[in-house]
């Protein structure tokens, strides 16, 4: 059997090169990220003709290999480096077949870096609709390779590519056209020095600055002698490289590629003038997300509410079933809740992205973002960043990963910072609990005030997320080169398993990415809400029995859980940090509140179910009844002086406070995996408590 080959799928973006990808490799594939930067690594499996087996690479899309982005250059870096271990034994170009002039442009390159090379040309189920017909005899005698001429929709030619690329060694890696004479001497010169180099990767080393920052890269020795020429020399030899490969591919197809318009049809510039209209795109736009957050509403509340009862239910039964202890206690308070808690997330993110898989297989994204660049640009953001932005009002996990097409690392940054500002459905819970506390029903022009409330925490996220922008794109001082160049793809119809595949993997990238930090965070927090230090912890039911002896079973066994809150470790937290929040009009019961509440912000509802001794809501069936008690014993709860915890102040206070502060370590676990990084998300976290406590101070201190 022969060893495992590499493969390297190329090519610009929105040529089908994910659908190819899918085709080969089929569920048989991981995500990553590469080592040390964001962009995402996408690689997989294939079994080929003969027993040989593919190790297939799905490289960032890319124009050519005059490298302006971090995607860009993750591509030119490996097909200069041969000692890497995912150097391709042979690269397949994908190109579209209504965009072969362009596409071909980039083949020329990658032949010139004398590659085994494959030109697959995909979307030919197109070719009738648009009149276009290929002499692929002529074309694979002139570019000097092999052509498969695909369909990923209709899977045709996915065979043949297969079979090709078993017998890459047949390939020939010579050139198809020679650049060099754009400067004659010059690369004469080269020739000359570097007798056993190839000159076109001489000249990528020598060039690859001049269009993007300078990074560690890979180099040769004595090459830094010829970056004699000026940036705006080398640019201008590359603009000149440029138009003789054009010249070259004007002339291949010719002869190669016979377009009729007659028969060609095309719908797209009728919808563009409607979906890119400056009045009716946004309206359009604003309906389609209303459509959409609406559905996922609808339609995650039942598999959530399920999932949420069948871990409830496992807990239980697993309880009834072990014998009484510590394991028993941490599986069944800890572990499986922790499960929980990440496995309730999966509807929300898979049915989003869902939703962002069809409007991008459609075409339609595309569109929205150069639809919102002219206004998100003013505030240092793309409009690629609106995506996220909007995405948050469902989950922010789902919304930072949402931010890995944004080219420059600046805009995309600042987006992953401020994107958990925008108010998210975990906040819903703590919102609805406190506006109905202390906001008085009555209404104004036929709205409700409590209604205009939770309308209004939404604006002030989404405000602060883009006030937020404007004034990091100030402060962050980093070097991000931000071309908005965004291509209008063809409308056409989604592939069910390029979205089923993305929906899979986004939400397996969650789950056991940021799983594992949010069950381990859960497990501590159950450990220290479980044990505490002392006797008034250890001897707590002895001391609730004899202090209250009138009281029934179910209050007794409240106020004993009361006791051992207030004295475990959790407990002694909140204590310590009372003096912090106490300016804010916190007891510390809403301490404890805040600090369970990291694990996820709906979290605090639960606590203070717990907190002000009454359990027993957790069994009632009427979630709005159980509601109502924990509501009526809030409202009951004073501080030892006699006033109440629960003013207007000290209600608006809590309710800005949730609207700013992060309150969620599974957020924090995203942003650590795509800036691959722990620094900015404690920065992120510091700087969104601070607004969040700057916040409620001010409002507590001028309502009290």
């Amino acid at each position: 059997m022969s060893k495992q080959i590499n493969v390297a799928l190329i090519g610009n973006p929105n040529t089908g090169k994910t659908s190819v990808f899918n085709a080969l490799t089929g569920l048989n594939q991981k995500v990553g990220n590469y080592p040390g930067i964001t962009v995402e690594k996408k690689e997989g499996v294939c079994k080929l003709p003969r027993g040989v087996k593919a190790h297939i690479l799905d490289l960032p899309g890319t124009y050519s290999l005059n490298a302006s982005s971090l995607d860009e250059n993750v591509v030119i870096e490996l097909l200069l480096n041969k000692e890497h271990k995912d150097f391709p034994d042979v690269a397949v170009i994908v190109c579209d077949v209504e965009n072969l002039k362009r596409n071909l442009l980039l083949f020329t390159q990658i032949k010139n870096l004398e590659i085994p090379t494959i030109l697959a040309i995909n979307m030919s189920d197109r070719m009738e609709y648009k009149g276009i017909s290929l002499d692929i005899p002529y074309l694979e005698e002139q570019l000097n390779t092999k052509i498969a001429l695909i369909s990923t929709r209709k899977n045709k030619g996915i065979d043949q590519l297969k079979t090709i690329i078993s017998d890459y060694k047949t390939l020939s890696t010579e050139p198809c056209m020679d650049a060099s004479d754009i400067d004659a001497a010059y690369f004469e010169n080269l020739k000359e020095v570097f007798p056993n180099q190839q000159l076109y990767k001489l000249w990528l080393v020598i060039t690859q600055d001049v269009n993007f920052g300078n990074l560690d890269r890979h180099t040769i020795d004595g090459v830094e002698d010829f970056k004699t020429k000026s940036k705006t020399d080398l640019k201008r030899l590359q603009q000149k490289e440029t138009i003789k490969r054009y010249q070259f591919i004007n002339n291949v197809l010719k002869k190669g590629q016979t377009i009729d318009l007659a028969t060609a049809k095309d719908l797209r510039i009728k919808l563009d003038r409607i979906l890119t209209h400056k009045v009716w795109g946004y309206v359009i736009f604003g309906l389609i997300l209303l459509l959409i957050f609406q559905a996922i509403y609808d339609w995650t509340g039942v598999p959530m509410d399920f999932i949420d009862a069948s871990f409830g239910s496992l807990s239980e039964w697993a309880k009834s079933v072990l014998p009484a202890g510590v394991f028993t206690d941490l599986l069944t308070e800890g572990i499986i809740p922790g499960i929980g808690g990440v496995v309730i997330f999966i509807p929300q993110i898979a049915f989003l992205f869902l939703f962002i898989s069809v409007l991008e297989e459609i075409g339609y994204m595309s569109r929205v973002v150069f639809l919102m660049d002219r206004i998100m640009r003013r505030f240092g953001l793309s409009g690629k960043s609106v995506v996220p932005l909007i995405s948050g009002t469902a989950c922010a996990i789902p919304a930072v990963m949402a931010t890995r097409n944004i080219e420059s690392w600046k805009e995309r940054l600042i987006t992953i910072l401020v994107t958990p500002f925008t108010t998210c459905a975990a906040r819903l819970p703590v919102y609805l609990i406190l506006i109905a506390l202390v906001i008085p029903d009555g209404r104004i022009l036929g709205l409700s005030y409590q209604a205009l409330t939770l309308m209004l925490l939404y604006l002030i996220g989404f405000g602060t997320a883009v006030g937020s922008a404007w004034l990091l794109n100030k402060v962050l001082k980093i070097k991000s080169k931000s071309f908005f160049v965004v291509e209008m793809p063809n409308y056409k119809l989604p592939l069910a398993k390029n979205i089923g595949i993305t929906v899979l993997e986004k939400t397996k990238s969650f789950v056991f990415e940021a799983g594992k930090i949010i069950l381990a965070i859960s497990i501590v927090l159950w450990f220290l809400a479980s044990y505490g230090p002392g006797d008034q912890f250890n001897n707590a039911e002895e001391i609730v029995t004899k202090e209250y002896p009138t009281l029934s079973e179910e209050d007794l066994n409240d106020k004993i859980a009361e006791q051992k809150l207030e004295y475990s470790y959790i407990g002694i937290i909140g204590k310590t940090i009372e003096p912090v929040i106490k300016p804010l009009g916190y007891d510390w019961k809403i301490g404890i509140g805040l600090v369970t509440s990291f694990a996820a912000r709906e979290v605090f509802v639960g606590t203070l179910a717990t907190i002000y001794s009454i359990g027993s809501a957790n069994d009632i069936e009427d979630e709005d009844k159980a509601r109502d008690t924990i509501k009526s014993k809030m409202a009951a709860e004073t501080h030892s002086n006699g006033t109440m915890v629960f003013t207007f102040a000290s209600g608006i206070s809590l309710l800005l406070f949730y609207a700013f502060a992060m309150q969620c370590m599974s957020t924090l676990a995203i942003v650590k995996r795509e800036t691959n990084s722990w620094k900015w998300p404690m920065y992120q976290l510091a700087v969104m408590s601070a607004i969040a406590y700057i916040a409620a101070l001010v409002a507590f201190q001028f309502l009290k």
